[in-house]
Parts: C-alpha cells; sequence; structure tokens
C-alpha cells in the first residue's frame, strides 16, 4: 500500500494559513487606526473657555437692616450699591430719624420701619433718593456677627466711650461681638447721623481689610450660611446665581473696593433732614452709570 504525501498538503495548508494571517491583522490595523486607537499625535488644543460677561446689568443696591430689640437702639440701615465693572462697593449710612416727603406727606425711615416693616422702609429710601432698590437684607444679631466672622473682623479707630473699647481715637482691632456693641452704641455724640455713617465706614473698612480672593473662593459657602440665618430677605439663591461670578471679580480684581458715604443734611429736633444736594448726588454719581453701556469678560 502506497504512503500519502503529507508534506505536500501540510505545506500549501500552512501558506494559507499565513496569507490569511497577514490579510485578516492587516484589516484589523486599519480598523484600529481608523477609529483612533493607537494614535500617538498629540491631543488637540482644547477650546478655550470663554469668561462670563459682566455688564452694568450687575450693578445691584441691597438695603442691610441690622435689627436688634434686645440692644435697646433704633434698627440700623445701610443702602449697598454694588458696580462689578468698576470694581467698587459703596455704602450710605441712613439715618433713622431720617425723614423726607413721601407720596405728598413728611415720613420718616424709622416709623415706616415700625409700622410696615423691611418693604415699608425700602420702599422710603427708594423714593426719597429716586433710585431702585434692587433687594433687602434683614439681620438680627446671629447672621450679623457671622458675616463679621466671615470676613475676619476689622481694625477701625474708635472715639467714643463704649466699655471695652480705648476711647482715644487710636486703631483697634474688633471682633463680631465688638463690632455689633459699636454699631449699635446709641450715644455717639452726633446721634443717629453719626452712628449711620460710622456703621458704613465700619463696614467698609471690614470690607477693605478682608482677604478678597478668599472671600470670593469661600462665596458659594458663606452665601448658603447667611441665607440660612436671615429671617426676612428678598435675596434669593436665584439672585445669588445671577451675580456670583459679578461679584467675585470685585473681590477677586479689585483693590481698596469700599467706600462709605456720609449724608449731609440737617438735624432738626429729633430729626435728620439730608440736603437736595446730598440726594442729588449720591443719585448722579452712584446710580448713572446704570444706563452704560459697558461690559468686561
Amino acid at each position: 500500500m502506497a504512503k500519502k504525501k503529507t508534506g505536500s498538503i501540510a505545506v500549501p495548508f500552512l501558506v494559507t494559513v499565513f496569507i490569511g494571517l497577514i490579510v485578516v491583522g492587516g484589516a484589523a490595523f486599519g480598523l484600529y487606526r481608523y477609529f483612533g486607537f493607537g494614535n500617538t499625535d498629540a491631543p488637540p488644543e482644547p477650546t478655550p473657555r470663554t469668561g462670563q460677561t459682566i455688564s452694568v446689568e450687575d450693578n445691584h443696591t441691597i438695603l442691610l437692616i441690622l435689627d436688634e430689640p434686645e440692644e435697646r437702639c433704633s434698627s440700623t440701615f445701610v443702602l449697598m450699591r454694588s458696580r462689578p465693572l468698576k470694581k467698587a462697593l459703596t455704602f450710605i449710612g441712613l439715618p433713622s430719624n431720617m425723614i423726607s416727603l413721601v407720596d405728598g406727606e413728611q415720613q420718616c425711615l424709622r416709623d415706616c420701619y415700625d409700622r410696615g416693616g423691611a418693604t415699608a422702609a425700602q420702599d422710603f429710601v427708594s423714593k426719597s433718593f429716586g433710585i431702585t432698590i434692587d433687594r433687602y437684607m434683614k439681620f438680627d444679631g446671629t447672621a450679623f456677627r457671622k458675616v463679621c466672622d466671615i470676613f475676619g473682623g476689622v481694625s477701625y479707630e474708635v472715639n467714643v466711650e463704649i466699655a471695652g473699647f480705648k476711647n482715644d481715637g487710636s486703631k483697634q482691632y474688633m471682633n463680631s461681638r465688638q463690632i455689633e456693641t459699636f454699631v449699635t452704641y446709641s450715644l455717639f455724640r452726633g446721634g443717629e447721623r453719626e452712628r449711620a455713617f460710622q456703621t458704613a465706614a465700619l463696614l467698609a473698612a471690614m470690607v477693605n481689610q478682608a482677604d478678597g480672593p478668599r472671600i470670593a473662593d469661600g462665596f458659594d459657602g458663606s452665601f448658603n450660611t447667611i441665607i440660612n440665618l436671615l429671617s426676612d430677605t428678598t435675596v434669593t439663591s436665584v439672585d445669588y446665581k445671577n451675580h456670583k461670578t459679578a461679584i467675585k471679580h470685585i473681590f477677586q480684581n479689585g483693590s481698596s473696593i469700599a467706600v462709605s458715604l456720609e449724608l449731609n443734611g440737617t438735624d432738626a429736633d429729633k430729626d435728620f433732614l439730608p440736603s437736595e444736594k446730598a440726594i442729588k448726588e449720591v443719585k448722579e454719581y452712584y446710580f448713572s452709570d446704570d444706563k452704560t453701556a459697558e461690559t468686561a469678560e
């Protein structure tokens, strides 16, 4: 019986398998490269991020109210004007005994607040100056002290006889409780007008002495903390979301961003009447830029 020639069959078979592997392997490699696997080229440059535009629409005005009946002091009123394009905050102290002609009759800020609350006070100030006040924030002692703690207290000149303070006009550091004691002190020589101005000036100093970038970095947490402590405010989380980039811009890029303003006027008996010139200057200097078409990236 003749033997089969196994060698002649094996060789063509191996050649066929080898060619098949080359063909299949080549096709697989082509698909591999086609879909980008194994590509050693450098990745494309990321698309540059465009920052949120800051404009005059981010300007806003908030009436700050400190209400602490237990301190046996009239409520404290400060108008805070924010202008992110200019990287500026302005604090305007409003004497609680300020009077103005509102809706055809003479009214007093303190009386309006006592009768109608924060909304009535906001309406009084808005009509007295002829400006729009966007929101109000009403603080009790706990919320106010928390704000002072967030900013880190303040070094401020004290020239009034308050227990625990040096009465020599020198700068002295105040923690949150001392700040609270100072701004609710009811025996300033200049009465409510001086107390209002001292409060505004202290707030401006506290902002300027704070670490701006630190404040900006922690703004989200700080806002949530404060807003949860306030029992009465028209500021919402949506307001913060819409303006937080602009607000952070002030603290991250500004230097000596805050100023305080004292209203000129006349003390008449127990009332304070701001001068028409003072009201006009406030409106024209601090509010006229709302109509200026400026933007910044």
